[in-house]
Parts: structure tokens; C-alpha cells; sequence
């Protein structure tokens, strides 16, 4: 899996979400990988149903009905949505709600992509057997610097724990990578796939960039 997190950046603001998801889509069917898209919460309804699986950034544990400004994983459903993100860095949520959302998740037959901070956090959750354990060392997010080069050790404990428990869940990795030589290197240390933001939100060349990393997992 190759997930792109669009988080909130002007970029891929407004129509052009729709020309990056269609560059997505043509990208994934060409090399025959699996690429999903999270774009800002706001814009996630002019792509829902794409080629692609479309992923929310975040949901709520609220239910159908009066929960106003909430977002409602059955509702996602509804709309086509494949799943969301749970407790990335940037909008970390307490455990008894990782918790609930993985399993609602799962109950509805979504996707459930559960990022953590560290090994602990990775031997934790894992247990919960959500679909992906994305572990992204919050320093390095954004930074230009890949973890599978500047800490290769935590991917191989990481994919060490989640191979150990032996359920469905498989290892990403995030955090800098901004090359296909990033990814290559994370596949290598046992990574199943990637989550990746800004290496190619803030790329010159959406096209170029998203078919390096693509014939790096191919």
C-alpha cells in the first residue's frame, strides 16, 4: 500500500485535488499498485469516488445524527469512502478512541490506518490488528529526512513486532521520504508500504515524483 496524506496543504487546495487524484489514478493503474489518497477533510467528497481508494484524515467515535461538526465513519461509508487514517502525529487521540475506531473500522469494512510515534507504541497496537501500523517518528515528519535512512533500526524492530504477532496487519513507513531511493530502502528493512505528505504535496512535479515512488514498489 502507498498512501498519500494530502493533510491540509494550499497546494492541493480547491479543483486541484481532482487533478492530483486523476494523475493517481493513472500512475496506480499503469505500474498495477495499490496508491490511496487522504485529502483534506473538506474536499474528500469531489474524489470520493475515484478509481482509487479515497481515506478520510481522521474520524470520530460520534454516531449518525445529532453530532454536529463530527465526522461519521458510517457516513464516510455512505459516501465510498475505504477508510481513514487513526491518531496521526498531528492529531493524536487518546487510546480508549484508537481503540473504539479500529474496531468500528473493521466492523464497517474499512480501511484503518493506525500511525504511531515509536516501537512501544507499534508492539501496543498491533494487538488491536487494525490493517496498517503506520510508524512515523514525529521529528522527522515533514523533514526532508528519511526514517529508513536515519533510523533503519526502528523499521526493523517495527516490522519485527508486527511480523511477531502474526495477525493481518502490515507495516508502513512515513516520515521525509522524498525519493523512490527512500522507499526502496524502507521495503528492504520490511516495510509492506508507505505514507507519504509532503515529499509529494509540495513537488513541482506531481506526475514525476508519484511514478518514481511507484516503480520503486512495483
Amino acid at each position: 500500500m502507498f498512501i498519500i496524506n494530502c493533510k491540509n496543504y494550499e497546494e492541493i487546495s480547491g479543483d486541484k485535488i481532482i487533478k492530483f487524484v486523476k494523475i493517481v489514478e493513472r500512475i496506480s493503474k499503469k505500474h498495477k499498485i495499490k496508491i490511496a489518497v487522504a485529502p483534506p477533510q473538506h474536499l474528500i467528497g469531489l474524489v470520493a469516488k475515484s478509481s482509487i481508494p479515497i481515506l478520510a484524515q481522521h474520524v470520530d467515535t460520534s454516531k449518525i445524527g445529532s453530532t454536529t461538526g463530527f465526522i461519521v465513519p458510517e457516513l464516510l461509508k455512505k459516501s465510498k469512502i475505504k477508510g481513514s487514517l487513526i491518531n496521526h502525529s498531528e492529531h493524536r487521540i487518546p487510546n480508549k478512541k484508537i481503540v473504539q475506531l479500529v474496531s468500528k473500522l473493521h466492523d464497517l469494512n474499512m480501511i484503518s490506518v493506525l500511525c504511531v510515534k515509536n516501537v512501544s507504541e507499534v508492539k501496543k497496537y498491533v494487538k488491536l490488528n487494525p490493517d496498517f501500523i503506520a510508524i512515523e517518528p514525529p521529528e522527522l515528519i515533514g523533514s526532508g529526512k528519511a526514517v529508513s535512512k536515519e533510523k533503519p533500526d526502528l523499521i526493523i524492530k517495527a516490522a519485527t513486532a508486527v511480523k511477531n504477532e502474526n495477525n493481518k496487519t502490515k507495516l508502513l513507513c512515513g516520515a521525509g521520504i522524498i525519493s523512490g531511493e527512500d522507499v526502496s530502502k524502507a521495503s528492504e528493512l520490511g516495510a509492506k508500504g508507505i505514507l507519504v505528505a509532503s515529499g509529494i504535496i509540495k513537488a513541482k512535479n506531481w506526475k514525476k515524483i508519484i511514478n518514481d515512488f511507484a516503480k520503486s514498489m512495483s
